[in-house]
């Protein structure tokens, strides 16, 4: 069983994967409403992982005998700038969640629980590839002139990114 603090913590983990869920199918359908439909494909996708994760937390809390609990979950924001705004949206929102991530494991390395430090090992590796990625696209964009066909090309090209193999 964890301990009440842990099991807070988690849950607002839980919340924070649920909102970053919400916010890239936000931006998906920002991007497919502009007729990007690569970035609004790479987004969606994005959206699935984050879902996965706030699972893979749920499942952990409730697997240990604690309550999962989902609460509420803010609106994101539904218009941006640009497609360079949805992406350095993207990379800020994902160095918020390393932030987390990065708690989280000192909260329960402090608690002295092992068990849930180990398994949240599993999200500091995938935030470090979250990061590179979406830093990857952001470095892309902002040497691309964003209009006309550097913004065909681009959307092409990041329609085809962020595939896992076996996917």
């Amino acid at each position: 069983m964890l301990s009440d603090e842990v099991t807070k913590i988690l849950n607002r983990q839980i919340n924070l994967e649920q909102y970053s869920a919400n916010l890239y199918m936000q931006m998906s359908a920002w991007c497919d409403f502009k007729g990007l439909e690569g970035c609004a494909a790479f987004l969606s996708r994005h959206a699935e992982d984050e879902t996965a994760h706030m699972r893979r937390l749920f499942n952990y809390v409730a697997e240990t005998g604690s309550l999962p609990i989902m609460g509420q979950v803010k609106a994101p924001p539904t218009d941006f700038e640009s497609v360079i705004d949805v992406f350095r949206q993207t990379y800020a929102h994902e160095q918020l969640i390393t932030k987390s991530i990065n708690g989280l494991v000192q909260a329960t390395f402090d608690a002295g629980d092992f068990s849930t430090f180990h398994f949240l090992q599993w999200y500091v590796a995938e935030q470090h590839e979250e990061e590179h990625l979406f830093k990857t696209v952001l470095d892309k964009i902002e040497l691309t002139d964003v209009t006309g066909p550097g913004l065909f090309l681009f959307d092409k090209e990041i329609g085809g990114l962020g595939f896992k193999k076996g996917d």
